[in-house]
């Protein structure tokens, strides 16, 4: 199995050179390096024990978040957002909704965010991080700030911090911005993933946070292998798109840039989930194959069953994980998610759930692609053209980088299992 997930790493590479656009020009010193950083974040990460308990530490800021949401909703929505049932629960029935209890931390943690960058806490970790981009992955000053904001923020939000270079850019570091896109989330939804995967694999915030952050020099190793940098690197700093009167105004700007999210996300969620039971139900019409009826999923399954089994996932639950990661691209990650914390054990085993959660954990998706082209292209309109002719590609590029990363974690778990032996 180990012998798997390390072909398939460099299976992804190998898909990346396929389809560069100039195979002659890559840095390879740059791209062995990048991997080099990747594996590093990985193992300090998830090994050294102050820092697994600082990120297992997260799972309590977490859960605070969850129970002050729940003031709110309570008091807004009633039993619908969590509070006391004024009704008897029929057995074997759930009471969770989904948009009025899960969805609303997307609020409180955008508001959150939105009080951290005003009271200067995320640009001094995003200057941070950037500085050792710059330094160690040979980015230039632009990128680097956009890239390691995307740690936190979402596809649209990271590049208006670099706004006013974005017109100098490289084709690749435009690429590479939208492939940073692609392989990670951002801080308002990684709440919700964290509650949506609780109790499917241990401690979930931990993990969606290390994908996040060990997907950064993934995608811009594999963004430079498809489209290689051949001239001089964009410099620049941060640029503030925060105009803030008081605290009390960013924590109003959060709340009503999360409520835009919560909007967009249960619109979506609703349209897609009609529109694959649409699909479904055509599907439906023809024979069953292998005693099942055909459906988007079950296709999607059997296509990208081979990349799930490059990831270390066994054959045996390949096609299961080749669903999860068809829903993802077709549909959206939260869906994903969904699916997966409803899978039992006998159909997607503990190590499998963990490596999918990082493949899964990621923009890569085609509603994503369109909020990219509206958000750069409304930036940069005279690149818009030059930005969708890119967008299939960084969505390639993203889901190849989260692969990645979770095909790291499957062999770290692998190692750790035989050093504890």
């Amino acid at each position: 199995m180990l012998f798997q997930s390390i072909l398939g790493f460099l299976a992804f590479i190998a898909i990346a050179w396929v389809m560069s656009e100039k195979r002659g020009s890559i840095a390879w010193k740059d791209i062995l390096l990048g991997i080099t950083i990747q594996v590093g974040l990985a193992v300090t990460v998830t090994q050294f024990s102050l820092i697994r308990e600082a990120f297992i530490g997260l799972s309590g800021a977490v859960q605070a978040l969850k129970i002050a949401t729940e003031h709110g909703t309570n008091f807004v929505f009633g039993y619908l957002g969590g509070g006391p049932l004024p009704f008897e629960v029929t057995p074997g029935t759930s009471t969770f909704i989904f948009a009025f209890q899960a969805l609303p931390m997307i609020m409180v943690v955008s508001a959150l965010s939105m009080l951290l960058f005003y009271l200067n806490v995320l640009p001094v970790v995003v200057k941070g991080v950037s500085f050792v981009l710059k330094r160690i992955l040979n980015v230039g000053g632009a990128l680097g700030t956009a890239a390691s904001a995307k740690i936190f923020f979402g596809n649209v939000e990271a590049p208006l911090l670099v706004r006013p270079y974005l017109k100098s850019f490289s084709r690749s570091e435009l690429f590479t911005i939208m492939t940073c896109g692609a392989a990670t989330t951002s801080a308002s939804v990684m709440a919700l993933y964290s509650a949506i995967l609780d109790g499917s694999i241990p401690n979930p915030i931990a993990h969606i946070l290390t994908c996040s952050i060990i997907s950064i020099p993934a995608a811009i190793t594999i963004a430079k292998t498809m489209i290689p940098q051949t001239g001089d690197v964009t410099s620049g700093d941060l640029v503030t798109p925060y105009k803030f009167s008081n605290w009390m105004d960013a924590v109003s700007r959060g709340t009503s840039d999360g409520l835009n999210i919560f909007l967009n996300i249960t619109a979506m969620l609703i349209v897609v989930l009609a529109g694959v039971s649409l699909i479904n139900a055509l599907l439906g019409l023809l024979p069953e194959f292998g005693g099942e009826a055909i459906s988007m999923q079950r296709v999607m399954g059997i296509i990208l069953a081979p990349i799930t089994w490059l990831m270390g996932v066994p054959w045996s639950e390949a096609v299961a994980a080749g669903k999860l990661l068809g829903t993802k691209t077709v549909l959206n990650e939260v869906i994903a998610f969904l699916d997966m914390a409803k899978l039992d054990d006998n159909v997607l085993s503990q190590r499998s759930r963990l490596i999918m959660t990082y493949g899964l954990c990621g923009f890569a998706n085609f509603s994503a692609i369109g909020i990219v082209i509206g958000g750069l292209g409304a930036m940069v309109p005279e690149r818009r053209d030059e930005i969708v002719s890119l967008s299939f590609k960084s969505l390639i590029a993203g889901t190849l980088a989260t692969c990645m990363s979770g095909t790291i974690i499957g062999i770290l778990s692998i190692v750790t299992d035989q050093l504890m032996k």
